[in-house]
This record gives structure tokens, C-alpha cells and sequence, in this order.
């Protein structure tokens, strides 16, 4: 089935869905933390709503209206389209129960895409993560201000009567309180923000032979006077603060007290790929951020490598793509920061081949301890990279494994996981039409 024909008829029934159930729709945008912040508000208002959200990361004209409708993405399979199409229909006929909220994602890759996202479903309550100095998908704007004026338009699409969930710790996004009418509430460490962001501390745990393994994060939401700790399990670095906050503010905006949202946080489990804690080979452990790469969420990664406890820091990491002309910039300014921390460094693919000369030439360059280049390895394809890590592992080594979507970072974390037998639920990209990619 054309693709066109296909996005016009689910376009449609989409629509005809919304019309007829008329669900409180939040809309969720950003260049990094979409999916993380979409699962941290889905853990909270599930306490107290019949919520739906985005499943995996359907964001676009096709994915968007899949998650309205409850169906199902049969890729290249005409006939699974026909009866998909079908069965929505009839299910908007006959079916009365419909999910009260709906938590989605709008996800941009071109200009106008946003537009098409928000006349098809316009929010009523509009998060906007963080952009950054350089986003993702970059390349098919003008540049980064483009990037952020097309993501504005999920908060300029709110009526009056809506709110705006902003991260007052990046000025791109904080800018877009100035577009529109609707209430503003921010979150972030910043001490003007309405759900403010402190005590933030790395929980650990002590195991046999005085082993220190990361448990998980502790911080502290302020609002309105009121303090409540926060406490989130097998989460690490900032990107899953922020993710938990807004979850928090958008709770609130429903009714629901912080004690509530800090009792759903608990249960809250970041998605496969984002910043996971895995245990590794030989007793070592793998942070796991193979979803996606952007040099934002590529600088969060590596300062939480620096900061989390282990004998020797390795880092693997795949090239970060869709960022054009800002390529060998965003990929030599990654080799800079790791050099000065990193024990070993491997790569996947040409661009982060920038990454291994950068952190070369720093360890030559600079007195002070830095990487030593004989210990940087490059690769052309993540199989090869996996192999050579699997190899160079000792016990209490702390591996980041992290790169863009097509470079499958997720093959070196299954050569290297403790318990390769768990891969089908705990990694990315893990079902039929990727594993046969």
C-alpha cells in the first residue's frame, strides 16, 4: 500500500477516533529525553488514569496515529494494513471504552513535519525536554534555532485554557514561554523553576569482596514550598531527573499531590537503551544508551561514566548521525571530553572515527593523566567492536555503550551482557523487523 494513501487513511480514522472519545492529549517533544519523560509521566498518571501511550517510539504522520487508534505498524505487509484498518474502524463504531489520557510523542525530522503532528492531535498539556546546542535531525533544518522554532509550534499549538511544561535549564526551550498563552510551569535545577531540581546524589550499594555497584538516584522536587524526595531505581544521570520532574508537574497539573507522584516514581523503569544498568561480562557493568546519539545526550552519557564507581572506564561509541554540517565538530568535541576520564575507547563507523583521533591526539598532547592512545580501537560495524571489548574486559570495568539508531550498538551489549538470554526483553530493537535488518 502507498505510503501516502496509507497516512491519509489512518490520518483519517485517527481523527474520527479523537472526535468521538475526546481524550486529554499530552504531547511530548525535544531533541533528547522524549521517550525516557513519555514512560516517567505514563508510570505516574496510570496511579489514577486509564492512560495510553506511544508504544516503542511512534511519533511521526504513520506512528502517531497507530498509537491514537491502538493499532499496530505492519511495515510492508498490505494485507496486515487491510485488516488493521478495518478492525480500527469497526472498533470506533462499537467499541465505548477509550483510554481518558493519551501521552505522545511528536517527533520531527523535517520543517512542517510539527504542523502536521498537532492539527492531527492538538495537546492540552505540552512537555518540551531539551534541545540543545546541536539536535538531532539537525541537518534537514537551517540550523539549531530552525530546529527549536519547528518544536515550538506543540506549544503555540495550546489553547489558552492548556498548560506548557518547560525546561527552564535550557534556553531554547525556556524561550518558548514567551509563544504562547497558555500556563507555564518549569522544572530544572534552576532556581527560578517552578518544580525545582535539588540534592541530586548517586545511590549505591555494597556487595561481597567490597564491591560498589550504583543502585539507583536520590533528589528533591521543590513546589511551592513543599519539598519531597524523590528515589528512582536502576536510573542514573540527570536525563532521568529531568524525565521524572516533568512527569511530576504534569501529576500535578492533574490533580494529583507529589507524594502521590514519588510513590509512582518508584515503580518507574527507564525504557531499553536509556541509561540502563545491565551487568556485564567478567563482572563488569554496562551502562546501556543505545537507543539513540546526539551530542547532548552523548555529553549527559559520558558524565555519568565519569561519575559512576569502577576500576577502569571504557567507552563504546557509535557514530552520531543526521547532524550535517556539524558532524566532525559535535563527534571531536566527544573525544575531547572523554580523554580526560576514559581508561579505554572504542568506536563504530566513520564519523566517530573523529571521536578516536581527537581523544588520540589529547592523550599525546597534555602532561596530565589523559587516554593513552594505544589503548583507542576503531571499527567499522558494532559486531567487530563487540568482539574486541569482549576481550579486553576485566572484573569491576564500567563500559558505556552508546550511538545513532542505524549504527545497532545494541549487538555489542548483547556480546558483552552477563545474561545474553534476557536480550529479547531488555534491549532495543529487538523484534522482527530489526533483527532481520
Amino acid at each position: 500500500m502507498p505510503e501516502q494513501i496509507l497516512q491519509y487513511i489512518l490520518n483519517v480514522l485517527a481523527r474520527l477516533t479523537l472526535k468521538r472519545y475526546r481524550p486529554l492529549i499530552i504531547g511530548i517533544t525535544g531533541s533528547v529525553g522524549k521517550t525516557s519523560t513519555k514512560e516517567a509521566i505514563f508510570s505516574v498518571l496510570k496511579k489514577k488514569y486509564n492512560v495510553r501511550r506511544n508504544e516503542k517510539s511512534f511519533n511521526t504522520e504513520i506512528g502517531l496515529p497507530l498509537t491514537i487508534l491502538g493499532a499496530k505498524n505492519h511495515h510492508r505487509n498490505i494485507i496486515g494494513w487491510v485488516v488493521e484498518i478495518l478492525v480500527s474502524f469497526l472498533k470506533i463504531i462499537f467499541v465505548r471504552r477509550y483510554p481518558e489520557v493519551l501521552i505522545l510523542e511528536y517527533g520531527v525530522q523535517k520543517p512542517k513535519d510539527m504542523d502536521y503532528l498537532v492539527r492531527l492531535a492538538p495537546p492540552s498539556i505540552a512537555v518540551v525536554t531539551a534541545i540543545g546546542d546541536i539536535p538531532v535531525h539537525v541537518e534537514f533544518f537551517a540550523g539549531p534555532e530552525e530546529v527549536g522554532r519547528e518544536k515550538a509550534k506543540l506549544v503555540d499549538s495550546l489553547r489558552f485554557t492548556g498548560n506548557a511544561v518547560l525546561n527552564i535549564d535550557d534556553t531554547t526551550v525556556l524561550d518558548m514561554k514567551e509563544r504562547t498563552r497558555a500556563k507555564t510551569l518549569t522544572f530544572g535545577f534552576d532556581e527560578r523553576a517552578d518544580f525545582r531540581i535539588s540534592n541530586y546524589e548517586l545511590r549505591l550499594k555494597h556487595e561481597e569482596k567490597q564491591n560498589t555497584v550504583p543502585e539507583g538516584i536520590v533528589f528533591k522536587i521543590t513546589y511551592r514550598g513543599k519539598v519531597i524526595p524523590i528515589r528512582l531505581n536502576n536510573c542514573f544521570g540527570k536525563p532521568q531527573v529531568y524525565s521524572a520532574t516533568a512527569a511530576a508537574v504534569v501529576g500535578v497539573i492533574l490533580s494529583m499531590n507529589l507524594v502521590e507522584v514519588a510513590e509512582a516514581l518508584l515503580l518507574y523503569e527507564p525504557p531499553p537503551g536509556r541509561l540502563r544498568l545491565l551487568p556485564g561480562n567478567k563482572g563488569s557493568y554496562i551502562i546501556d544508551d543505545t537507543y539513540n546519539a546526539s551530542p547532548q545526550a552523548m555529553r549527559e552519557a559520558l558524565e555519568l561514566l565519569k561519575s559512576l564507581p569502577g576500576s577502569r572506564r571504557i567507552a563504546v561509541l557509535g557514530d552520531m548521525l543526521e547532524i550535517g554540517k556539524f558532524t566532525e565538530h559535535a563527534h571531536r568535541a566527544v573525544g575531547e571530553q572523554l580523554a580526560a576520564f576514559a581508561d579505554i575507547l572504542l568506536t563504530v563507523g566513520p564519523r566517530s572515527k573523529f571521536i578516536a583521533e581527537e581523544a588520540t591526539l589529547r592523550g599525546i598532547n597534555k602532561k596530565e593523566r589523559l587516554l593513552d592512545p594505544r589503548d583507542v580501537f576503531s571499527f567499522d560495524d558494532s559486531l567487530s567492536a563487540g568482539k574486541k571489548l569482549d576481550e579486553l574486559i576485566k572484573p569491576g570495568d564500567l563500559i558505556l555503550i552508546k550511538g545513532s539508531q542505524s549504527m545497532r550498538m545494541e549487538h555489542v551489549v548483547e556480546e558483552v551482557m552477563a545474561h545474553p538470554e534476557d536480550a529479547g526483553r531488555m534491549l532495543v530493537r529487538q523484534d522482527k523487523y530489526w533483527t532481520k535488518k
